[in-house]
């Protein structure tokens, strides 16, 4: 019929098109509408993608929708561009980021309310060399180009931020600010709220309620300043006209699973382009792929030398444990020399991190008699001991039994290998009974932000806590920070290991002497000769050597890394089916020279489930886009011919 209208849907479903569905005679129905429909067999509420279209099918066979879903929000055109652009960087289905972004279909109805602005209270005075920084990167961005912000440790490029982020606001114009972890945002609220005239915060951890109640917010178009974990990107932005991811380098903004398994980083540069914003990425200790867009031109690189408050890093003591052990110099997890310094710092008043890259009591338990150390049943890696209450509990699948302290084989004791943060703070507790101490891990997440804020005020003494306390935080009185068993932050499995080992151990480096004041940086050790340890102590820039490193193995940031992983609770049949996989990709022209693998990763079993990985490294050329295209058609045509839907994950930019 003429006056027969079709319109295409998004749904929340992993589907490489868009379903046409008819429009019933009179009823409104415009791009970004939220509609009820069926497919296959089940109601979806989908968003309209495009309408008056043409059917590319007989029209007879499409349905018309089931209702126009009054209650839910409209879906802005530049949300659905900016789906587009993560589902082809991605190669994944727009469905999947239309999920991501409105994970909570219902509409409910909340009694919650959000704070209304507050008086723009406290004023921000840059330093000179602050004002030379801000100043470059406004021209930065008058030339068009993303400006990375190169501020050492307690340089103050949170103020610099904050002076731009009110210019911004002051033209009417939104502003999202992106940290990478929960806690992060709950030290940063308190310090912007007393310069900025509306902020909003938004994370995983809120209620849904509190959540809709921010999007909501955002549609009125009032601008607004949103303190964010990588969520944040997908909230429905107005008026953006600057976008701040702070921490570039942090591993915390990439997201694992389910997919779209994006980096905040790089789509914060696709929203900003959306919405023709501005962005700044800040970082202490950029990733390589940053530094080397901005030798490439893609970035404008400013640099900030100078602490706000003057003074040096942290002066760097390595403790040679093997050293100390033999000549009785270790007491547990602690040379004898860290607990004077740790002494010498409480006397003073001063407060202290402990660092170790471990949560639980201890990292395994084995038998003093058979040898034996209890694994997880599915999964292929040893059990770890937590305490109160004991038990053993798998860090990848959640598997958990009850501690007996008796082997399962042969009834003889068990005893802990190794010191996890558990066992690490039982230990201070022992040490410095009069001290005020605590722990922050992922055990330990539901309290981070009460301890946070404790600790910057000066209510504890001693934090102990995995990497989480590493981050940018910013504590006045911290004069020691020390790393208890740093050897497990060395030798990964990965490429980037000393990259990250280095971002790491500099960020924590970082934390102390803030105002000023004397601090002390101390590294417990195996291998004091390490190259990251020397690079620390001596202070030398590696980056050339690492990017010249990189290129001459054609890794990323010289190539695209795209990694394929295929999962299977039949090993015959992964092993079978992932090489199968492997020829496929290897038949296609534009594939052929890009490809290694299928091997076992060192993690090769989690939850009952068997893992092969092939490793995909894409030339960065104009073919770039047509390799990733043919890759995601490789893949599709594979699960469809074998029957292996579900199966095979694709990771582009893995961390």
């Amino acid at each position: 019929m003429a006056d027969e209208r079709f319109i295409q849907v998004i749904l929340p479903l992993k589907l490489d098109w868009e379903p046409y569905y008819r429009v019933p005679v009179g009823l409104e129905v415009h791009m970004g509408t939220r509609v009820r429909v069926l497919f296959a067999n089940s109601f979806y509420i989908g968003a309209v993608s495009a309408v008056d279209v043409t059917p590319q099918l007989d029209p007879g066979r499409i349905q018309s929708i089931e209702a126009v879903e009054e209650g839910l929000p409209v879906v802005s055109a530049e949300e659905i561009r900016f789906w587009r652009q993560i589902a082809s960087y991605y190669l994944c289905s727009i469905g999947e980021v239309y999920k991501a972004a409105y994970p909570n279909m219902k509409n409910h109805q909340s009694r919650l309310k959000l704070p209304g602005s507050q008086p723009p209270q406290e004023s921000i005075v840059l330093t000179p060399r602050q004002e030379e920084a801000a100043a470059a990167i406004r021209q930065g961005w008058a030339g068009g180009k993303t400006v990375l912000l190169h501020g050492i440790t307690g340089s103050g490029k949170t103020e610099i931020f904050l002076q731009l982020a009110l210019e911004a606001f002051r033209e009417g114009k939104s502003i999202l600010y992106l940290v990478p972890e929960i806690a992060l945002s709950s030290q940063l609220e308190e310090r912007i709220g007393k310069v900025f005239p509306s902020v909003l915060i938004y994370h995983s951890g809120q209620s849904p309620a509190r959540r809709k109640l921010v999007a909501e917010k955002l549609r009125t178009g009032e601008p607004c300043l949103v303190l964010g974990t990588r969520s944040a990107l997908f909230l429905p932005h107005h008026a953006l006209g600057l976008v701040i991811v702070d921490e570039e380098h942090d591993t915390s903004y990439k997201q694992d699973a389910p997919a779209p398994r994006y980096h905040a980083r790089e789509s914060a540069i696709m929203l900003a382009g959306v919405h023709g914003a501005h962005v700044v990425l800040g970082s202490a200790t950029p990733s390589l792929e940053s530094l080397y867009n901005a030798r490439c031109g893609r970035f404008v690189k400013v640099q900030l030398k100078e602490r706000y408050h003057s003074g040096e890093d942290a002066p760097l003591q390595i403790i040679d444990t093997v050293a100390e052990r033999r000549k009785r110099g270790m007491v547990g997890s602690f040379s004898l020399k860290l607990l004077g310094y740790m002494k010498d710092t409480l006397d003073q008043g001063g407060q202290i991190l402990l660092l170790r890259s471990r949560r639980s009591y201890a990292p395994a338990v084995q038998c003093t008699e058979c040898g034996h150390i209890p694994k997880c049943p599915h999964c292929n890696v040893s059990l770890s001991l937590h305490r109160h209450p004991d038990r053993l509990l798998c860090h990848y699948c959640g598997h958990s039994v009850a501690y007996t302290g008796v082997c399962s084989q042969c009834g003889g004791p068990l005893q802990p290998l190794g010191a996890g943060t558990q066992k690490i703070e039982e230990e201070v507790l022992e040490y410095f009974p009069e001290a005020r101490i605590a722990r922050l891990d992922s055990d330990k997440s539901e309290e981070e932000a009460d301890t946070i804020r404790d600790f910057a005020a000066g209510q504890l003494d001693i934090l102990i806590g995995t990497q989480i306390i590493t981050k940018g935080f910013d504590f006045g009185n911290l004069s020691l920070v020390a790393v208890i068993q740093a050897d497990n932050i060395l030798g990964q499995h990965d490429f980037r290991a000393d990259e990250r080992a280095l971002q790491l151990l500099q960020q924590f480096r970082g934390r102390s002497g803030r105002r000023g004041k004397p601090a002390l940086f101390v590294i417990q050790t195996r291998e004091p000769d390490h190259p990251v340890f020397l690079e620390l102590q001596d202070g030398a820039d590696r980056t050339e050597d690492l990017l010249q490193e990189r290129q001459a193995f054609g890794y990323p940031p010289f190539t695209r890394l795209v990694r394929l992983q295929i999962r299977d609770k039949n090993e015959h049949r992964l092993n079978y089916l992932s090489h199968e996989l492997a020829a496929a990709l290897l038949s296609e022209p534009l594939l052929s020279n890009c490809i290694v693998g299928p091997y076992a990763p060192v993690m090769d079993r989690i939850a009952d489930e068997y893992i092969r990985e092939i490793r995909l490294m894409l030339p960065r050329d104009s073919a770039l886009q047509a390799r990733k295209t043919a890759l995601s058609s490789r893949v599709t045509a594979f699960e469809r011919d074998r029957r292996y839907t579900g199966h095979i994950v694709i990771d582009v930019d893995p961390v």
